[in-house]
């Protein structure tokens, strides 16, 4: 049978004849460390990390189930593989010894090589499930790493229709991930802000005006006012972008990472009091997503420098966010805005695309 010399075994046993046995049996193949009581266990476990763990349940003071509850319980130990070995024989005692995690259960007076065969297993089998856990994380990567190029890829077509919404795009995913942290504790929002979500909001943020694609260049890059007419035509963007997506993600299935981003090209123009675009949504019936875009969204469109605009202090910016509360704005999120507007502020100084920005974002008038 193949030794696995690299790994390292911990027997807990307050009996030293027991631990000499031990010892002997699995000295040569394997790194063996010793524990005589439950502490020193949980101590070398978390500073030492072996691979194995042979327990014995009847100690003094701590007993191994004990000991192998906490070891479960704790993040730096609980995937070590627990063996009982005990003289405990009743079914009911194997029972809660699986139940509190042990991988096996090995019953005293132990035959040591009858030990040193199932100690060799269970090392395999770790060693088999570690190597999957490393391929399931790097396959992990590599989607979550398509899933960016996806989304980059998508957005640099807004920009190359607009050169102007580059900046406004790497700006606006950064206030979407601060807002979303500042919300992720509030009751309202705390089951929705995971951080998987909050990650895929930030992830999907570019994509809000992705539809901008399908708007005419004699309206897209109007350098004055839009007509009636022409705004009527410009509010498709969030259609055109919801449908771009919508037809993206058929191929991947309803629950795919770009679930949000077309909630977002849709909703970030929806307005608390129902009266925004493209459906009059009000209150709650506007997803999260669109609430906090929205935010992050009119923020920047008043701080940025546009061909028809100059842009506005960071002070006035912030009373007309607080001035849209319950109005334009989830009044929750823009309570959080206003406590993280200093945090809104930096971001828009690092990020700012002129210095006609970068002055109007240092006055404090």
């Amino acid at each position: 049978m193949e030794a696995l010399e690299q790994s390292s075994v911990l027997v807990v046993d307050d009996t030293e004849e027991n631990i000499d046995i031990l010892v002997e049996a699995l000295g040569d193949s394997y790194d063996v460390s010793v524990a005589m009581d439950g502490q020193a266990a949980l101590e070398i476990a978390a500073a030492d990390k072996p691979d194995l763990i042979l327990l014995d349940i009847m100690m003094p003071g701590m007993d191994g189930y004990e000991v192998c509850r906490r070891l479960k319980q704790d993040k730096g130990t609980q995937k070590i593989p627990v063996v009982f070995l005990t003289a405990m024989s009743q079914d009911q005692d194997e029972a809660r010894g699986l139940k509190l995690g042990a991988v096996d259960y090995i019953t005293k007076p132990f035959n040591p090589q009858l030990v040193k065969a199932r100690v060799n297993n269970h090392l395999q089998l770790k060693q088999y499930r570690d190597h999957l856990e490393e391929l399931v994380g790097e396959r992990t990567r590599q989607l979550e790493l398509t899933q960016e190029v996806t989304i980059e890829s998508m957005a640099t077509l807004a920009e190359y229709r607009d050169p102007e919404t580059g900046g406004h795009i790497r700006r606006t995913k950064v206030y979407v991930l601060a807002l979303a942290e500042a919300l992720r504790n509030h009751p309202k929002f705390k089951d929705f802000l995971t951080d998987k979500n909050i990650e895929l909001l930030y992830k999907s943020a570019p994509l809000h005006d992705i539809g901008k694609v399908g708007v005419r260049d004699n309206i897209l890059l109007k350098p004055g006012k839009l007509t009636n007419e022409e705004f009527e035509e410009m509010k498709k963007h969030t259609i055109y972008g919801r449908d771009a997506i919508a037809h993206t993600e058929k191929r991947l299935g309803t629950a795919s990472f770009l679930r949000f981003a077309k909630e977002i090209a849709e909703s970030h123009q929806e307005k608390w009091d129902g009266s925004g675009y493209p459906n009059g949504l009000a209150g709650e019936d506007i997803p999260i997503s669109g609430r906090i875009m929205a935010v992050a969204d009119v923020y920047d469109a008043l701080i940025s420098k546009r061909i028809y605009k100059t842009p506005i202090p960071h002070p006035i910016a912030v009373n007309i966010i607080k001035d849209g509360r319950g109005s334009h704005f989830d009044p929750d999120m823009a309570d959080a805005f206003a406590g993280i507007q200093e945090q809104f502020r930096q971001i828009a100084l690092k990020h700012a695309d002129y210095e006609e920005e970068r002055e109007a974002l240092r006055n404090p008038l």
